[in-house]
């Protein structure tokens, strides 16, 4: 490795080493060593053949000095040869060996990232919804993505680097003070010059890498919100163009004279760094040449000390900042840990069991719940606050008791905010109670897996959520294995199929971010079409008509009709209008149930529903309505 190279790579090393000086437990390396645990086998190899690529490094100059001592002393021709040819040697088995030992470092490198990612991956799946209302999304996917490979970077680069630049660093210096202590120490006096210009260096530039870093991420984050559709829309609706324009263009213009300071700080740095190395070989050339004339040294020495100079101050630079790279490295091992050790709220017991065969009913039987503080369910590092809010826990919901048997529909109306929404979370176990039981089929549903549950209770809500993806892959989210025919099946339930058929590639096509090449209610129909495919025993419709004019809810409510018939429902209506076929309808008020009944009996006593049904409708589409009911 010459000088420059050295250069670039200690500059490069303390730039992008954050030293954090906060004490690390025996249980985070006994963690790390779980990690590495499967990919120990590969580990000592790689340690192994970094060991002996170091030897073999250290072999070449030596073999070089002894080259020029034979050709000064007029050895023998044959001797000359077989040096060379030993020195060749040695060089395609360091090629190899390179090889080789780069081969297992990516392969425990990616091993471990495949390892780390999947660990957090699945283990955020299994998070409480709270957690994501929470969370910065941007903030996570760094911990997948920009954490787990500064983890692995600790047994890819760094652990190898240490070993094998530790062996170099000892065989070199034992060699050149065998060969000339004079000039070993000449060599020792100069490293501080090389070396304390690369961590001062570096520090500056570190800084003025993460002030890019933060720049560019705020116009990501800026052009992540503004070009996505419903972004893109409030823009041009309220936004100022020219302002938003004039707000990106000056992060741009600091990240270009931030790219202009640190390029012309590294050429100063390099022509510095190489420039001291050249002082250096010249020091050593001088040096050693006047042993040599003077009988106390030989020629080749003079090479070999030369040739080990740069294999002195390359090991001695990476190690010096070797100490802050593996500090960096656990750092990011910590926040790694940090989310994994973020307990989900919700438990699947050993013993849980699946919801019986047959008809299911629904029971909430004295449900009183409040949502989880954040500390519960969150981290001041992904909210990216300081503090974390404390807090929550306050009682939503108050006493919730009420049954929908086997085929039943129950309907939740009331006010925005009292507690429709939460109770129907709940059925779906996206929350656990406080007190009380949610049951199906009369077995609490905190005894069920959540594979039995999931198949057994579909849920539609108002913003009719579908993946950037095609519309068969949204569909057979919900059952992987369906055929072409069944698909096509609830297309047509679904009152979508003469559209899908029309699309450009049909069911290929790609129905954009969150849906929104479709309209509402061709979105909300896709989603009643993936609630028919998944053939659930219960249905819950959360407001899905509520954003809706008349013409496409009139095609949801018969998509509606199809995905309820037969089934036992929880049904939260914000149109009254919708609801009125309901076997029980209930009348939800700050949490609790205030009136309960049949849309006729809740009329007829004059309670709050016969109020909240009054400014939807006047008198006379009340009177029509009531001798006409809509189903």
């Amino acid at each position: 490795m010459d000088m420059e190279v050295t250069a670039w790579t200690s500059m490069y090393h303390a730039m992008h080493a954050q030293e954090d000086r906060r004490p690390f437990s025996r249980a985070t390396l006994r963690r790390i060593g779980a990690f590495a645990g499967p990919h120990r086998r590969l580990l000592v190899w790689f340690l192994l053949l970094s060991v002996t690529t170091a030897v073999l490094a250290v072999a070449t100059p030596v073999l070089a000095g002894r080259v020029v001592d034979a050709i000064v002393q007029g050895a023998e021709t044959g001797l000359v040869v077989r040096l060379a040819a030993l020195i060749a040697v040695i060089a395609v088995m360091e090629a190899g060996l390179g090889l080789v030992t780069r081969w297992l470092s990516a392969s425990i490198g990616e091993g471990l990232i495949l390892h780390l990612r999947t660990t957090v991956f699945d283990h955020v799946q299994r998070m409480p919804i709270a957690f994501f209302t929470r969370t910065r999304t941007g903030a996570l996917v760094s911990r997948l993505n920009n954490d787990v490979i500064g983890a692995q970077r600790a047994f890819s680069d760094t652990l190898s680097g240490v070993v094998g630049n530790l062996v170099t660093l000892v065989l070199t210096l034992v060699v050149m003070i065998g060969t000339s202590w004079q000039i070993t120490l000449l060599a020792l006096l100069l490293l501080p010059v090389f070396v304390l210009p690369a961590r001062r260096m570096g520090t500056r530039l570190a800084r003025l890498e993460r002030e890019s870093a933060n720049h560019n991420a705020a116009m990501t984050t800026q052009m992540t919100e503004r070009f996505s559709a419903p972004g893109a829309t409030l823009v041009k609706l309220f936004g100022r163009p020219a302002q938003e324009s004039a707000e990106f263009e000056a992060r741009a213009r600091r990240v270009r004279d931030i790219g202009v300071r640190t390029a012309m700080s590294q050429s100063v740095f390099i022509t510095a760094l190489v420039l001291v190395s050249a002082l250096a070989l010249a020091v050593v050339y001088g040096l050693g040449g006047f042993y040599a004339l003077q009988g106390q040294l030989e020629p080749g020495a003079v090479v070999a000390m030369a040739l080990l100079l740069t294999r002195l101050y390359a090991p001695l630079t990476a190690l010096a900042s070797a100490r802050v790279e593996m500090m960096s490295a656990l750092v990011s091992f910590e926040r790694v840990f940090e989310v994994l050790d973020l307990k989900p709220l919700i438990a699947e017991r050993p013993d849980a069991r699946s919801v019986p065969e047959g008809p299911v009913s629904v029971e909430f039987d004295g449900v009183r719940f409040g949502y989880p503080s954040a500390d519960k369910v969150s981290l001041a590092s992904l909210e990216e606050v300081a503090t974390l809010d404390t807090r929550g826990g306050v009682e939503v919901l108050h006493d919730v008791s009420f049954r929908a048997e086997p085929g039943q529909m129950v309907a939740l109306v009331g006010s925005s905010g009292a507690g429709k929404s939460t109770i129907a979370q709940l059925a779906a176990r996206l929350y656990d109670v406080d007190s009380g039981a949610v049951r199906l089929s009369e077995t609490d549903v905190r005894d069920l897996t959540a594979d039995s549950v999931r198949e057994t209770l579909g849920m539609v809500t108002q913003d009719g959520h579908l993946f950037h993806e095609s519309v068969r892959a949204n569909l057979l989210l919900a059952r992987p294995e369906a055929s072409e025919e069944e698909l096509w099946e609830v297309l047509r339930r679904a009152r979508l199929a003469d559209l899908v058929s029309m699309l450009p590639d049909g069911l290929d096509t790609v129905v954009g971010e969150r849906g929104y090449r479709l309209s509402g209610g061709e979105r909300q129909r896709l989603t009643i079409a993936r609630l028919l495919l998944a053939r659930p025993r219960v249905v819950i419709l959360d407001e899905a008509t509520a954003h809706l004019d008349s013409t496409s809810e009139a095609a949801v409510q018969e998509a509606l009709g199809e995905a309820l018939a037969g089934r036992t429902s929880v049904v939260i209506a914000h149109r009254l209008s919708t609801v009125r076929a309901a076997d029980l309808i209930l009348v939800i008020e700050d949490g609790r149930i205030v009136e309960r009944g049949t849309h006729t009996d809740l009329l007829a006593a004059g309670g709050r529903y016969e109020e909240l049904y009054r400014t939807q409708f006047d008198q006379s589409a009340d009177r029509e309505a009531d001798r006409e009911p809509v189903h």
